[in-house]
């Protein structure tokens, strides 16, 4: 890609020295799509958690409020087309965050990935944070990206094929969220992931891959909302970024890799070579 930036995402979520979570998952693909990424790391680890015993620390509210609060004074968020978060832990910062940004850009998207927990770990954030979560920033955001089990939680719904999924992304739009797009969903000839606004319904479904990695759903909120916004398409949002992150995946899984390998396969944000289509429903 070629040309100034298409504007940037202010991005508030954590971060590793060692391999793709977080920030450090969801930087490199936003700027492979033209986007320039104002990255506020809210947790700073070596490496992810799930790789063994962690060194690392948390990031005072205050210190990022200044942070923010130096983008601000400095203009940068003037410049934002999107506000991303995927840590709850700081809910207070980030709706002040949002606020900032909407005042500089009425326009701005804000995308709430609700980080609490999957299926295979249940929930592993810090009591208190599922319902900060569901009462303060799932309502006040444009787009939501839970997993099943997120979906599940956030609304108390069961959510176990394309019906309940449906169901249970209705009630959480009718809190306030527009779009909701929903990954993990099982189904029988695959995984699904469920795109659903009040006037239009896309479901992808891939092959099941027997490896999980981290940061898998970070890359894809990342990836869906450079396409996103680059066409204003949900469609074309949902394919594009499910077709690399399934490609991520294989790849992975093929070399046996412990991350996602994102610096190898950047392309594939960009113009994924293998192409699922998204079905209306």
């Amino acid at each position: 890609m070629s040309g100034a930036p298409l504007g940037a995402v202010l991005s508030i979520q954590s971060a590793v020295a060692c391999g793709h979570v977080g920030n450090s998952a969801a930087t490199l693909p936003l700027q492979r799509l033209g986007f320039d990424v104002l990255a506020v790391n809210t947790v700073q680890l070596a490496h992810h958690p799930g790789h063994g015993r962690w060194r690392g620390h948390k990031v005072a509210p205050a210190a990022i409020a200044e942070i923010v609060g130096g983008l601000e004074e400095h203009g940068a968020l003037g410049n934002c087309v999107a506000v991303l978060i995927g840590d709850p832990a700081v809910a207070d910062v980030v709706l002040r965050a949002v606020a900032a940004v909407r005042a500089a850009r009425p326009d701005a998207l804000f995308m709430c990935d609700p980080v609490i927990g999957d299926d295979h770990s249940g929930v592993f954030v810090s009591a208190g944070i599922p319902e900060r979560m569901r009462q303060d920033l799932v309502p006040r955001a444009d787009i939501v990206t839970p997993n099943r089990f997120e979906l599940a939680a956030l609304t108390g719904h069961e959510v176990s094929d394309l019906p309940t999924a449906l169901a249970a992304a209705a009630a959480l739009r009718a809190g306030g969220p527009r779009l909701v797009v929903a990954t993990g969903l099982p189904l029988p000839d695959g995984l699904g992931v469920l795109a659903a606004a009040d006037d239009e319904a896309w479901l992808v479904t891939t092959p099941r891959r027997p490896v999980a990695f981290g940061g898998t759903g970070d890359v894809f909120s990342a990836l869906f909302l450079g396409h996103y916004l680059r066409s204003g398409v949900v469609q074309m949002g949902l394919e594009r970024a499910v077709s690399a992150i399934y490609a991520l995946v294989e790849r992975g899984c093929e070399g046996g890799a412990k991350e996602l390998p994102l610096v190898a396969l950047q392309d594939e944000f960009v113009a994924p070579e293998q192409r699922f289509v998204a079905e209306p429903l």
